[in-house]
């Protein structure tokens, strides 16, 4: 098979492990069609005699893995001058072209049973792109010297000298401590919330309807909420780490399932620094993004302020945070428009960013480069139109909107010609986005 310059590529197999990836596949079918029908279920496996019952699974599992092997005997990929190629499909066949110069991050998962196995799976932003293509599973060692080869790659590198990239070298900057971490969600009024309501909602069901299926129905999401916003959190932001290299900042986590993520140079759109009330007597802050095409959306899950604001200065070059003291509060009249609420809004314009707080309990202040406005709305109803104030929105590469609420009016109407203006001069002067920047 060729590239696109005539040359030979040679195309490569998945990890022989990855069957097993499938091979659930059809268990899931039975199991699907179990839950459905739960009492039919029961009622035609009691009058199956056992030899039956025992064939029945004896097909699944190797139908199971006979549709995982099929399905990894033709997923091929391969690396050519200037592109990744994954062909993929059994019936219906599927190619995937991702070009180099299009790749924004590579990304490196080790599931827990993976990393048993000692296998990992590649993922690939690409700009223009929701979902991101994969490559599960393969050799950690193999998953690691791809990732270099396909950076060093879009960063315009030679394909023999690709090869001999290596992995770029990392700087630390930050370490999140796990008692760090557990005080942190302990302190976050979230989880408990959902905690009481998965003890006081379903108690309240049973001693209406004393129905067993209902509570469950009730109970088990609104306790799985719970533990994805407390311990589910914790097992995913463990280890928390954030590394700085020339393809971006690097971000290693998990005590379960071991993540390495990359958040790519020039493409984040906004940065949220949030703060939860019982979070400010000790100066802490978390830090999210968002990044165009892509789902990394954590930077820091929890550090002081000072610690959290210089890893921000890596991500966006000469952008300084604004002090709280540096924000104004909407026009006390604002309060007929929100009451109470309303003293939670602020807006600070520096020569970087455009900073809109909002939240009162729970603060959070996004910022947004000049550079990376792709458009102003001004937005006013009739009652802010009567109390003489307006929103300001902007919306970014990300598909998100910034808002800076219950602004005066005339200041509404500066600010949105003023905004533009700035946002047009940040595109003029931005500098090209370029992996490898040295």
């Amino acid at each position: 098979m060729g590239d696109g310059d005539g040359g030979a590529v040679q195309e490569r197999r998945l990890h022989p492990i990855t069957p097993l990836r499938r091979a659930w596949a059809p268990f899931a079918v039975v199991v699907g069609w179990a839950v459905h029908d739960p009492n039919g279920t029961q009622q035609r496996v009691t009058q199956l005699p056992v030899a039956q019952l025992f064939a029945g699974l004896a097909v699944v599992l190797v139908g199971g893995s006979v549709y995982g092997f099929l399905s990894w005997w033709f997923t091929h990929f391969a690396v050519t001058d200037t592109e990744l190629r994954i062909r993929t499909g059994l019936f219906f066949r599927r190619t995937a072209h991702i070009r180099l110069d299009r790749l924004q991050a590579v990304d490196v998962t080790r599931p827990l049973l993976g990393r048993m196995a000692g296998v990992a799976k590649l993922k690939l932003d690409v700009v223009g792109t929701e979902d991101k293509d994969e490559l599960a599973y393969l050799g950690e060692k193999e998953a690691v010297a791809l990732r270099a080869e396909l950076l060093a790659r879009a960063a315009g590198f030679a394909p023999d000298e690709a090869r001999e990239a290596g992995e770029a070298p990392v700087r630390n900057l930050l370490h999140v401590q796990p008692r760090m971490l557990a005080l942190s969600l302990i302190l976050t009024g979230g989880p408990w919330v959902m905690l009481i309501a998965a003890i006081v909602v379903p108690s309240f069901l049973w001693y209406v309807t004393h129905n067993l299926w209902t509570v469950l129905a009730t109970g088990l999401p609104m306790l799985g909420g719970a533990f994805a916003s407390s311990a589910g959190r914790f097992i995913g932001e463990y280890d928390w780490t954030v590394g700085e290299s020339p393809d971006g900042l690097r971000i290693d986590h998990g005590l379960l399932d071991k993540a390495h993520e990359t958040v790519p140079p020039g493409r984040v759109q906004t940065v949220h620094i949030v703060q939860p009330l019982l979070w400010r007597r000790f100066g802490w802050v978390r830090v999210e993004l968002d990044v165009a095409g892509s789902d990394n959306g954590v930077l820091v899950p929890v550090a002081p302020r000072e610690l959290a604001e210089s890893v921000i200065g890596r991500i966006l070059p000469g952008v300084r945070v604004p002090e709280p003291a540096e924000l104004s509060r909407p026009p006390a009249r604002a309060a007929w428009c929100l009451p109470v609420w309303w003293k939670g809004y602020g807006l600070a314009v520096t020569d970087t960013v455009f900073a809109a707080r909002h939240g009162l309990l729970k603060r959070r202040l996004s910022l947004v480069p000049h550079a990376k406005v792709q458009s102003v709305r001004l937005s006013q109803g009739p009652w802010e139109r009567h109390k003489g104030v307006a929103d300001v929105r902007v919306d970014t590469g990300a598909s998100k909107t910034v808002s800076a609420r219950l602004r005066p009016a005339d200041e509404a109407v500066e600010l949105l010609q003023s905004q533009a203006d700035r946002s047009r001069t940040g595109r003029r002067e931005a500098t090209p986005e370029r992996w490898m920047a040295s």
